[in-house]
């Protein structure tokens, strides 16, 4: 990983690749916009009150001084570009998450070839990044994606998701969740709802899904693999609810995974 300060550069726009192993990063902010793009691996960002998840086609847009935090379980190949707000004004928001596209891919990768001590009047640098720039932004418009899950603002319903995410190979009643809150099954529900805005079920089922996504980043482990290290008993039940959840199926997503890795 480069220990680059990022605020201090004197280019107003670079890009930065890391390498990274398993890690929690401390929440932090720049006081530039970042678009976060993990070229292999699978990032989990954390911004307010929600888990972002990205896997290798799909990017995130942040705006100068937004607090987020990174994660990774397995080895990444991070590519950050960061943008002066000279470069690009700031958008009406915090976070956007947005799908790369093949073009989108080669964008952010070729932003690697300048870097934090790149000449600051380099006219060529300006342009690549201030069309960039509004390019991801156009992107980002085009709405919210699905990776996502809330994050829990109470210590009891932290300690409930963290058993879900230890867990999730196993068959979880609400029973087992209120006993890791310490709170009746009635009650669990209720804060469920009003703190995270869905059941108990639908967390679990959406924190299965990101698993999935994943854990399907491994070459090594089989579909069959995927589904039971989730929860599912079959690979036929887990690939319906992973393509009612993420718009493919389980195949289709790592077919294009591949095609991501090579290009």
């Amino acid at each position: 990983m480069q220990l680059v300060d990022v605020d201090a550069a004197k280019a107003p726009a670079f890009g930065l690749s890391d390498e990274f192993l398993p890690l929690t990063s401390d929440f932090h902010v720049h006081n530039r916009h970042q678009l976060l793009y993990a070229a292999s691996g699978l990032l989990y960002l954390t911004v307010g009150a929600s888990d972002w998840v990205l896997p290798p086609h799909r990017a995130a847009f942040l705006s100068a001084g937004t607090l987020h935090q990174v994660r990774c379980e397995q080895p990444v190949a991070l590519r950050t570009v960061y943008l002066d707000p000279s470069i690009v004004a700031a958008p009406p928001w915090d976070c956007r998450v947005f799908t790369v596209s093949p073009l989108a891919k080669e964008l952010l990768l070729y932003a690697m070839r300048w870097n934090h001590q790149s000449d600051p009047d380099d006219p060529l640098l300006h342009s690549y990044f201030s069309t960039l720039g509004q390019l991801a932004l156009e992107w980002s418009e085009q709405g919210a994606l699905p990776f996502r899950l809330p994050v829990p603002p109470s210590d009891e319903l932290r300690r409930v998701t963290r058993l879900i995410r230890d867990r999730l190979d196993e068959s979880l009643s609400v029973a087992d969740l209120a006993k890791a809150a310490a709170l009746s099954e009635r009650t669990l529900r209720r804060r469920f709802a009003s703190e995270l805005g869905m059941t108990p079920h639908a967390y679990l089922h959406a924190e299965r899904m990101l698993a999935a996504l994943d854990r399907l980043t491994n070459p090594s482990l089989s579909i069959t693999e995927v589904a039971l290290a989730v929860g599912f008993e079959t690979p036929s039940s887990f690939s319906h609810a992973f393509t009612a959840f993420v718009g493919e199926s389980p195949r289709d997503y790592r077919q294009k995974l591949r095609y991501h890795h090579k290009s």
